[in-house]
């Protein structure tokens, strides 16, 4: 497993802070700072499979993806407002053999493609195809896929979010310290609502991506 530059783990706040203190008297030397000190930047991470598209078991075919009503506009929004967008998904299926991983990023073209023809431009698709108990250096609840967005585009993760239909998508979010982590209830998340809505009130819960974002966009 690679392990993270340490230099990078400043919070984003502090990094932005200190290159503007230094900016009016060492120009020539914050020219060189790395642009993640210059720049703090908000994302937000998405879970795919339920929350951008409608959820199909082990979904491996073009044909088979559905964008769930109103994703594009409301991602639209975010990016307009200055979020970064990610997606960040588990994809057992190629690790139980069901499919490959040719099948998933061919899916995942489609998807951006579909998006890209609404404005909206995912800065990076982050994928775990581990099968659970499999080796796995990403698969949710982990939070490396979002350290490693961290570290490569300069994103401050408290001042971050995740949205997913899974327990697992809330558990990434807590686990990497985002701002907040936000269940729809589309996919699985109208289920969990119902089952364990003692255990979500670390999280907010909202019918849909354009009730995520007009929740994040109202803080």
């Amino acid at each position: 497993m690679a392990t993270r530059n340490r230099s990078t783990e400043f919070p984003g706040s502090f990094g932005n802070y200190f290159w503007q203190l230094l900016q009016p008297f060492f120009p020539s030397l914050t020219a060189g700072f790395p642009e993640t000190f210059a720049t703090v930047k908000s994302a937000v991470f998405l879970d795919r499979d339920g929350t951008l598209i409608a959820e199909k078991n082990y979904l491996s075919k073009v044909g088979d993806v559905t964008i769930l009503p109103g994703a594009v506009a409301a991602l639209k929004q975010l990016q307009d407002a200055g979020f970064k967008l990610f997606i960040v998904s588990n994809q057992s299926g190629v690790g139980r053999g069901y499919f490959t991983l040719a099948d998933v990023e061919r899916v995942n073209r489609h998807i951006s493609d579909a998006f890209a023809e609404g404005g909206v431009r995912f800065e990076k698709i982050y994928i775990a195809p581990e099968a659970p108990g499999q080796p796995s250096r990403g698969r949710k609840p982990s939070p490396q896929f979002l350290f490693d967005a961290r570290d490569e585009f300069g994103i401050d993760l408290s001042r971050s979010y995740v949205v997913g239909d899974k327990w697992i998508d809330l558990e990434c979010g807590w686990n990497a310290g985002v701002k907040k982590s936000i269940l729809v209830c589309t996919g699985y998340g109208a289920e969990l609502r119902k089952s364990s809505r003692d255990k979500l009130s670390a999280a907010i819960v909202v019918d849909d991506l354009a009730a995520a974002a007009e929740w994040i966009l109202g803080r």
